[in-house]
């Protein structure tokens, strides 16, 4: 037990650390544990690849034809299209858009997909800003006439050239106004009345306040899209590296219990990802901007110039991207079979598609399906046959969707390293009897209430990962936690879920996660920002998740009743 507890504590300080890189401290079992005589090299060996590899191989063949065909920047746009171009809402839309991709996709891939976008349009508001500034300064230095100004103002071609190409996107600020005046001498007075009102406050007091204002708003939007990318990734298995690890370390030590599956933790986790999306979007809006709810659910209300600007610019991007493509139209078809057959291995409410082999039940796991549908990526062409006039089909160098090369450039080597190093960690564990050991040491925590227990272990995980990276801090906890719940008699998914879901919540810097990280190189934020904001949303998720735990996740495993899977 004491060798194999200091194996585990030299590799924890690497990976709290990061001295060595994480997939080199995960080898450290690899050669530590036979020296010490507590495993032979090949069972170590052996416990490196298991079946979350498998799924995790699978479901990066999907994200790399995501990412190489473009089709998450056509799901970005199209969201945040849906939802209208209000500040309040477009932040909505990119949280809601950041979150559906990172379920798929890796949360650093999310982040990195829509970040761009996000940043185009705060481009593109600072530039309608610059041009209504001009327009605040020409009203201000003392112009009598305000059609024959703004006329002016229209037919000057350096104001035109103005409105062009600026940061490679069109700006069409300039020529809406000339012809909303051309059309009607009121009209236009009262449009220009509005845009000084509204956004434009008195040339010397009001630009200090509204570069804070957009200040603020590219704060909320650049926050909304590293928080979205980590909240998303908790709703499905695939999402996150630390769900996978956590289902692939229960099943391997709780073989019996076949509750935990694709469908069973979409259940449990989609309310709890809702919940905390919408109050971090209440959150960050009431931080950095005020929540004024008569301006965001005003009807009829006239777009101001950054809201037209902010349009603009997410329909250009569209516009950009043409119709669907081919292999765009391959990607969603196997990402939709995918996500089908996952939900239809064994829903629990009616039986899957996995009863039709009732002679190898438990055989088919995700990870098969995965598979199938990862192999079909290599297969099919990514691109179909051309005919020419007289009807013949013309030939072409076959290509499919996706090429091992770039499988392999996606591929997260290091974090498959990193989980097998932890599975050889808890082989370690039970092998040497640390679990038992521990879970002794534990039992007098039985005598706690429940829900501390759970508040406590939830807190511990949350803080540890702020520091160590989310895999790592769950690879260390679970080995502790399972013999926990075990020793007080609790089922061990009252502890071990919300610990997994509180893994994820590395809000607080940006070395926490990387998705934190890819957002603050954008330079729109300071630590602090991160600080103040990333507290209040690690509140708001470990609020969320005891509550979750303490009801409607109950009946789901029947939590209050110790299962005859876990050993007594």
């Amino acid at each position: 037990e004491a060798e194999c507890a200091y194996t585990l504590f030299v590799v924890a300080i690497f990976w709290l650390t990061e001295a060595l890189p994480l997939a080199v401290s995960a080898l450290l079992p690899a050669f530590m544990f036979p020296l010490f005589g507590i495993m032979e090299s090949k069972e170590v060996a052996s416990a490196y690849f298991k079946d979350f590899h498998l799924l995790l191989m699978g479901v990066i063949c999907l994200a790399t034809s995501i990412e190489k065909w473009n089709f998450h920047k056509r799901v970005a746009l199209r969201m945040v299209m849906l939802v209208g171009v209000n500040p309040a809402w477009l932040t909505l839309g990119f949280m809601v858009s950041c979150s559906f991709l990172s379920m798929w996709l890796s949360n650093t891939s999310a982040a990195a997909m829509v970040m761009p976008i996000v940043e185009a349009v705060a481009q593109q508001i600072t530039t309608a800003d610059a041009e209504a500034d001009m327009l605040e300064m020409s009203y201000s230095n003392g112009s009598t006439n305000l059609a024959l100004e703004l006329d002016g103002e229209c037919e000057n071609s350096d104001w035109t050239e103005k409105g062009k190409q600026v940061n490679g996107y069109d700006n069409d600020m300039s020529s809406t106004v000339c012809t909303i005046e051309k059309e009607n001498e009121k009209e236009k007075e009262q449009v220009f009345y509005i845009l000084t009102k509204q956004n434009l406050p008195p040339a010397e007091t009001g630009r200090k306040s509204r570069e804070d204002k957009y200040s603020g708003i590219f704060k909320v939007m650049c926050l909304c899209i590293a928080y979205s990318a980590t909240i998303g990734g908790l709703t499905t298995i695939t999402g996150t590296s630390t769900n996978l690890i956590f289902a692939e370390h229960f099943n391997t030590r709780y073989p019996d219990c076949k509750c935990i599956n694709f469908g069973s933790w979409f259940i449990l986790s989609i309310p709890i990802t809702v919940v905390i999306l919408v109050l971090s979007w209440v959150w960050l809006q009431w931080l950095f901007l005020g929540f004024d709810f008569k301006s965001m659910f005003k009807c009829g209300k006239k777009k101001t110039a950054r809201e037209e600007a902010s349009a603009k610019v997410i329909q250009e991007e569209y516009k950009k991207l043409g119709p669907m493509s081919y292999p765009e139209i391959v990607t969603l078809i196997l990402f939709i079979l995918m996500t089908l057959l996952w939900f239809t291995r064994e829903p629990g409410f009616i039986p899957g598609w996995s009863s039709l082999f009732p002679k190898y039940k438990g055989y088919a796991t995700d990870s098969t399906t995965a598979l199938v549908i990862g192999l079909l990526f290599f297969i099919i062409p990514a691109k179909t046959l051309s005919r020419t006039s007289n009807g013949e089909s013309t030939a072409y160098g076959y290509t499919p969707l996706i090429t091992w090369k770039e499988f392999q450039s996606c591929m997260p080597w290091e974090i498959a390293i990193l989980v097998g190093g932890g599975f050889a960690l808890a082989d370690g564990c039970e092998v040497s009897k640390l679990s038992a050991w521990v879970a002794s040491k534990l039992t007098p925590l039985g005598s706690l209430p429940l829900w501390l227990i759970i508040l406590i272990s939830c807190l511990i995980v949350t803080s540890v990962t702020e520091v160590a990276s989310n895999p790592a801090t769950i690879t260390i906890f679970l080995p502790i936690l399972s013999p926990l719940a075990e020793a007080i008699h609790v089922n061990p998914l009252f502890i071990l879920i919300p610990a997994t879901l509180c893994t994820s919540f590395a809000f607080l810097l940006p070395v926490a996660n990387p998705a934190n990280a890819i957002v603050f190189s954008y330079g729109h934020l300071t630590v602090m920002d991160m600080v103040k904001a990333g507290l209040g949303i690690n509140i708001i998720g470990v609020a969320v998740v005891m509550l979750g735990i303490m009801t409607w996740i109950v009946p789901i495993f029947d939590l209050y009743t110790y299962p005859s899977w876990a050993p007594i």
